[in-house]
């Protein structure tokens, strides 16, 4: 399983971290992306790091233009404001979702990151959840309160606070339960997964 992990801006720096930790805390390939191009003119010049929502500095393992959907099984957006902003304005990153969606791949997200998932058009005739500002943008009929909400292959979360869960819901979905809930254990994880 190899997961791509995109970051904006003004991501938020607890959700981010989360699903990176304890996803590679499972053994899950996950590769860092920001929305940046390579600073200088070669393949080998270095990425800068992108500054989230609260002023942490974060150094991706690589720039959106270097990814290929084709290598990954699964997408997953943190929020953050402005970051799911910037994400949701990336044209790339709308294309990665739509992309990844459509072959039938994982596509998630966290906070605001599911309004990603409205602009890119993959959440019609799907159960969500989103930030609860942002509930007025998911149609009733589409809406959870769920904390995590699977539906198929699209897995989404509310907030900050349910970025623990969040993530290990995502372990269950790409290297199965029984990894999920022993992880869960060895970390004390008390949120119900």
């Amino acid at each position: 399983m190899k997961v791509v992990v995109p970051m904006a801006e003004g991501f938020e720096e607890i959700e981010f971290v989360t699903i990176v930790d304890i996803l590679r805390r499972a053994d899950v390939e996950v590769v860092t992306a920001s929305l940046g191009k390579r600073r200088g003119i070669d393949a080998d010049t270095e990425i800068g790091p992108v500054e989230g929502s609260h002023r942490i500095r974060v150094v991706p393992d690589t720039v959106i233009d270097d990814i290929d959907p084709e290598e990954f099984d699964a997408v997953v957006l943190p929020g953050g404001l402005p970051g799911f902003v910037n994400l949701s304005e990336d044209e790339q990153v709308i294309d990665l979702v739509r992309r990844m969606d459509g072959a039938g791949k994982y596509v998630a997200a966290i906070c605001g990151g599911p309004s990603v998932l409205i602009r890119a058009g993959v959440l019609e005739g799907r159960r969500a959840t989103i930030n609860p500002a942002g509930r007025w943008a998911l149609k009733d009929d589409q809406y959870s309160d769920d904390r995590v909400v699977i539906s198929g292959k699209l897995i989404t979360s509310k907030a900050v606070g349910t970025a623990m869960e969040f993530a290990l819901r995502l372990v269950g979905e790409f290297a199965g339960e029984e990894r999920m809930r022993k992880l869960a254990g060895e970390i004390l994880a008390e949120c119900e997964v």
